[in-house]
């Protein structure tokens, strides 16, 4: 960080994930701040709320003195253009500089220095993103671990688990993936598998997290948990034939999240399923942190 205020217009970006908060600023090419930290009291369903966080989050990053010309913010559960355009009012007026908010899966797209295409990430959840050649950001998918979510680390969890309540149902003694999942859970049989997930306070997270068990399971020879990551991939290349439906370019594919790009397994399954749902589509692995996208978009603003 510089010590003394930059010299050249000043460009923020934000991204704003389920769990940590990125924030970058540029003059030119000269990094300004780089600060990182966690999303603990982001509340998107609250304007004022967020833009009182973002606000501070600004000016507790930059060099005292140091006022941004424009903000740009990829907001996660930020759902509607509606919602993000009320953060952006709200922030706009605080800040009293040019500012855009969007949904934090819109930031893969300029991420990856790509002027259109579908931004899809599978995390903790999973959730795509594309804009039509007029008109307003379509989003699909990203209900939430309990009803959506394919493809995320949460979603393959509850699936792995369906998948061994129905072998258990059809009397198949536990294989690799079941056993995995009581280890996970710490139970002892298949039947309590399902008072642990109802348990979670925090399902998404909760239940998240012991999606390695089910990647180890498939590695171990589990047919059942290849069976759940085969379906995952084809989940996820469902969302992007959902927006190419609904008239979005999807040419190019920018791939992000932890667990579809940190288990080859998964992404294996979603890119042979893309190719034959939609054989001219092109998935690109996003190699920057999507942060960038951000910061393009307050360049843009200027």
């Amino acid at each position: 960080m510089q010590d003394s205020p930059p010299s050249g217009p000043l460009v923020v970006g934000v991204d704003v994930g389920g769990t940590k908060t990125h924030l970058r600023a540029l003059t030119g090419d000269a990094v300004v701040a780089d600060h990182v930290r966690a999303s603990t009291g982001w509340r998107p369903h609250d304007p004022a709320a967020a833009a009182r966080l973002l606000t501070g989050l600004v000016r507790e990053a930059l060099p005292e003195g140091a006022r941004p010309a424009a903000v740009a913010v990829g907001a996660h559960a930020c759902e509607t253009p509606r919602q993000c355009a009320r953060i952006r009012d709200a922030l706009q007026l605080s800040l009293g500089v040019p500012t855009r908010v969007v949904g934090d899966a819109e930031l893969l797209v300029p991420a990856a220095g790509l002027d259109k295409g579908v931004g899809l990430v599978a995390g903790t959840g999973s959730v795509a993103v594309g804009r039509p050649p007029c008109g307003d950001p379509v989003q699909v998918g990203g209900w939430g671990a309990v009803l959506g979510d394919e493809g995320g680390a949460a979603g393959l969890v509850r699936e792995a688990a369906r998948a061994v309540w129905a072998a258990h149902d059809r009397g198949e003694e536990p294989e690799a993936l079941a056993l995995g999942l009581l280890a996970a859970f710490g139970v002892p049989e298949v039947p309590a598998l399902g008072a642990a997930l109802e348990s979670a306070s925090h399902v998404s997270a909760e239940w998240g997290r012991h999606a390695p068990a089910v990647f180890a399971a498939a590695a171990g020879g589990s047919a059942l948990a290849r069976s759940v990551i085969a379906e995952a991939g084809t989940a996820l290349a469902a969302l992007v034939a959902r927006l190419a439906a609904r008239g979005v370019a999807v040419d190019d594919v920018v791939v992000a999240g932890g667990t579809v790009l940190g288990q080859p397994a998964l992404y294996e399954a979603f890119t042979s399923a893309l190719a034959d749902a939609l054989p001219g589509a092109r998935p690109r692995p996003l190699t920057v942190a999507p942060v960038e996208g951000a910061v393009a978009l307050a360049r843009s603003l200027l």
